[in-house]
């Protein structure tokens, strides 16, 4: 591979004598990786099913290396959110990141979702997770991948962090910034990174990253954790950024982080030892640096909080029946996006919603059921006030109101844990139907139920959920996603 000149003479003054070692790593071939969705199953258990050929990642608790010869992508079990396909160095920022249960979350710069599936699983659904991306097309794949996961708490945006510092000042307990990088950890895995490098340079992307890195911190409650971390070796971007907000912030301590073979600390000595820096010549992963940041207890934000915009739009209304005549909507109430309770309404299909709720044994504790224009949703609380974002998910989306009935979602499919549904098919991964039903088709179930059996089904693979059907006399109509329809 040919280096740009100027980022070779970089790489030398950087590693000295290690500069060879560093070069020799490119004749290594890249590493794959997969971890394990431990909101869905234990690393136990999934390597007692696993069909592929693992090895651990020793400084990731639920993460393994697999061949390139394998396709995790292929397999059901990936469709079932079992797993994320992640290069392992990757892995480590929202593997470090203490997050506790009850938590509010921030992954900042969060798509396609690597690390907001991770922080996720963490919560346990509990909390929230504010998962953000600025680009629109980017933070529709990261929607994807939080739903497969069965992440149920999440709000999904797609703003500024200036945008969200005007609502959530002082509001989280933990934040990750994976913040836009030169890339030059990733050239190994991706020479089109190279390109980007010679067009831009280190240089850019640090103005960018010190205004996100000031955004967050002023998000970030007292005693909150940050975490910032990038996938370059530019100490102009790593370490410069960190000591940005040092100088700008009062308050903020690095922390240290626990250090593994191979794992180097950070340049600059003093403070900045703590922080982690991943080398390909010297761990089996790209390249990347790590900082875990604290911010004080008495840094002068008194409470966390959440501001309401009343002039934007109203996102949510609450299904409240009406106490008499006058107080009824009028015809366009539900064409404006107003919802409409049962005894408004009685064939909106809220009566078949909360039936649907009651007999799957929904838990909504610490969430809010919120209808808006016939979709049906549970919000984490304290999150139902806010307003103006650009959304593209608030919450656990429960599926659509339709006139006398009720069709739930594939999201309310992929949150329910083994198990979890009443009313299930469950397939064994070595039945051709599994891959059938991935694929959209119509299956026929005639030796696993009887021709009584009527109503929603979710269907699963080896008792993982999958989505939904629609069964009738043995024949089950396939509600399976289209966009998530098996292509390969």
């Amino acid at each position: 591979m040919e280096l740009p000149v100027q980022f070779a003479e970089l790489m030398k003054n950087l590693l000295g004598n290690e500069y060879e070692d560093y070069l020799a790593s490119y004749a290594n071939p890249r590493l794959y990786g997969l971890r394990v969705n431990t909101n869905k199953i234990s690393c136990e258990e999934f390597e007692k099913i696993s069909p592929f050929h693992l090895k651990k990642i020793p400084w990731i608790p639920n993460g393994y290396y697999y061949g390139e010869e394998e396709s995790p992508a292929k397999h059901p079990y990936y469709f079932a959110g079992l797993y994320y396909l992640q290069e392992p160095s990757a892995m480590t920022p929202a593997s470090l990141l203490p997050i506790e249960e009850g938590d509010r979350v921030l992954d900042l710069c969060a798509a396609p979702g690597g690390k907001s599936t991770e922080l996720g699983a963490k919560l346990k659904g509990t909390g929230v997770l504010v998962a953000n991306d600025i680009s629109v097309s980017r933070a529709k794949g990261l929607l994807k991948n939080i739903e497969l996961f069965g992440i149920s708490n999440s709000l999904i945006v797609s703003e500024t962090p200036e945008k969200l510092e005007q609502y959530f000042t002082g509001y989280f307990d933990k934040i990750l910034i994976d913040a836009p990088c030169s890339g030059e950890g990733m050239f190994r895995k991706d020479p089109a990174m190279i390109k980007s490098w010679i067009e831009k340079g280190p240089e850019f992307y640090a103005e960018i990253q010190k205004g996100i890195i000031l955004s967050a911190a002023r998000m970030l409650k007292p005693g909150g954790m940050m975490l910032f971390s990038t996938c370059t070796f530019s100490p102009v971007e790593n370490e410069g950024t960190i000591a940005y907000l040092l100088e700008n912030c009062s308050g903020f301590s690095i922390m240290e982080l626990p250090q593994y073979e191979g794992f180097s600390h950070g340049l600059g000595g003093g403070e900045f030892e703590k922080c982690v820096r991943i080398w390909p010549h010297k761990a089996q992963g790209e390249g990347h640096f790590i900082a875990l940041l604290k911010k004080a207890e008495d840094d002068g934000v008194t409470a966390s909080h959440i501001r309401e915009n009343r002039d934007d739009k109203v996102l949510y209304t609450e299904t409240k029946p009406a106490k008499n005549k006058k107080d009824r909507p009028d015809k366009n109430q539900k064409k404006r996006g107003r919802s409409v309770s049962v005894e408004e309404d009685p064939d909106s299909g809220l009566r078949e919603l909360e039936n649907f709720i009651a007999d799957a044994g929904i838990n909504r504790e610490g969430r809010i059921l919120k209808v808006h224009e016939g979709n049906a949703y549970l919000v984490p609380e304290g999150t139902e006030g806010i307003r103006g974002f650009r959304f593209l998910r608030t919450g656990l989306f429960l599926g659509e109101l339709k006139k006398n009935r009720f069709e739930p979602s594939q999201a309310l499919a992929m949150s329910f844990m083994k198990e979890g549904y009443p009313n299930t098919v469950n397939l064994p991964v070595s039945d051709q139907r599994v891959i059938r039903y991935l694929k959209g088709e119509t299956i026929e179930l005639e030796d696993i139920t009887d021709q009584k059996a009527s109503g929603w089904r979710l269907v699963c693979v080896d008792g993982y959920p999958l989505g939904w059907g629609k069964l009738t006399s043995c024949s089950l109509k396939n509600k399976y996603y289209p966009g998530w329809r098996w292509q390969i």
